[in-house]
């Protein structure tokens, strides 16, 4: 107390300055307009200054779980679309979901490892079969079609990604309808072709290639690319068709896993297809 009574003391010149100027300046400002106006424009700048720079740094460290948010929200909005669902009622289409019936859901994963440069590449993800994820599922983003889920244990997964030699997803060129298999030379992560084009029509550059759906692991209509250029191949009927994929596998980060729930009841009926008999040697 005695510390703060000598305080008060030898300083009592300055506070009694400084109390002044501030009840001057309170008059001045709530007695002028201009200055009034000019005091709460500063002031309202400021703080919305400083909100932003709030705003910034939350954004910042809920990054991780807005991304998650999407990717939820994007399953509930696929599982909604038409292409994920089959077709109960071949004569018509209604406007509500009665006539179909969910063939396919999407298991939200994060991409934590991964290569772009060997002939054969893959990618690592952080969910498994403890999420539901099983070998022979595909796998794509929201920019396009990613690869097949090659192996998988109870916490993560295998990608075996469109950049390898054997990955054979079939497709289709729209509008056109084309179909052939989707190819990696092992060269540019960023360009892939289709095997098996018959050159007998026109293609476009920049037609769209998409997931046909054949093979029940994708749905029908999921964005590959797009037709870049497209040359004969010497000899045969056959168009080279290079593809610029729709992602960029060096940057890729969040995936969804696809889980036909039909796929069992499809293998099992092609599964009785009987095979091609030898014709004899003449």
């Amino acid at each position: 107390m005695r510390n703060l009574i000598t305080f008060l003391k030898r300083f009592q010149v300055f506070l009694v300055f400084a109390f002044l100027q501030g009840v001057a300046l309170f008059f001045y400002i709530t007695g002028l307009s201009f200055p009034r106006s000019q005091y709460f424009t500063t002031a309202t700048a400021f703080s919305a200054e400083f909100l932003r720079i709030e705003n910034d740094i939350t954004k910042h460290f809920n990054l991780s779980q807005t991304n998650f948010d999407l990717q939820k929200e994007n399953i509930r909005l696929r599982n909604k679309l038409k292409e994920s669902s089959y077709r109960i009622k071949r004569h018509s289409i209604f406007i509500n979901d009665t006539a179909f019936k969910q063939q396919y859901e999407f298991i939200p994963a994060e991409v934590i490892n991964s290569t772009v440069t060997r002939r054969n590449n893959y990618f690592t993800l952080d969910a498994g079969k403890m999420q539901g994820i099983k070998r022979g599922m595909g796998v794509f983003s929201d920019k396009g079609v990613v690869g097949i889920i090659h192996l998988s244990s109870n916490h993560y997964s295998i990608v075996k990604s469109v950049l390898t030699k054997d990955i054979n997803i079939d497709v289709m060129i729209e509008p056109i309808g084309l179909f052939g298999l989707l190819k990696w030379d092992g060269r540019d992560p960023r360009h892939g072709s289709i095997t098996g084009i018959s050159n007998d029509l026109r293609i476009k550059k920049w037609s769209m290639v998409v997931t046909r759906g054949g093979s029940g692991i994708f749905p029908r209509g999921l964005n590959v690319g797009r037709v870049e250029s497209t040359k004969p191949i010497e000899g045969e009927p056959l168009w080279d068709v290079k593809v610029l994929y729709g992602e960029n596998f060096r940057t890729i980060q969040r995936v969804y896993v696809i889980r036909n729930l039909l796929i069992e009841e499809q293998h099992a009926l092609e599964d009785q297809i009987p095979p091609d008999e030898e014709e004899p040697v003449q």
